[in-house]
């Protein structure tokens, strides 16, 4: 299982998946966590730096480079978690805390 999940610098839950400044790709083998990489993606930045459907583009592109098929959030907008449900992902809403026990509990596992 892959999972992406917006992180601060801190390793807490970014509330704004598509303004975060940092993502996370989390790794789950048999329940455990088996990868950890953090990404500056700036979306903080670009989120206004063109059209809806441009941004929305750029987020799915990263998801698919990592093969992704799960989003742990804890909030995002209804077209954009329309455009991550029509990609077939799994998006799980209302996380916090520390984002890598938010990934691990996606799995399944606490």
């Amino acid at each position: 299982m892959v999972i992406c999940v917006p992180v601060n610098a801190d390793g807490q839950i970014d509330p704004r998946w598509g303004r975060a400044a940092r993502v996370a790709i989390a790794e789950l083998q048999g329940g455990t966590l088996a990868g950890w990489e953090e990404f500056d993606v700036g979306w903080d930045q670009l989120h206004d730096a063109g059209t809806e459907g441009g941004h929305h583009a750029r987020v799915a592109r990263f998801l698919q480079e990592h093969g992704v098929d799960t989003v742990v959030a804890h909030h995002m907008g209804p077209d954009m978690a329309r455009m991550l449900e029509r990609m077939g992902l799994d998006v799980r809403l209302g996380a916090s805390g520390d984002a890598r026990v938010a990934a691990m509990g996606a799995g399944g596992t606490t």
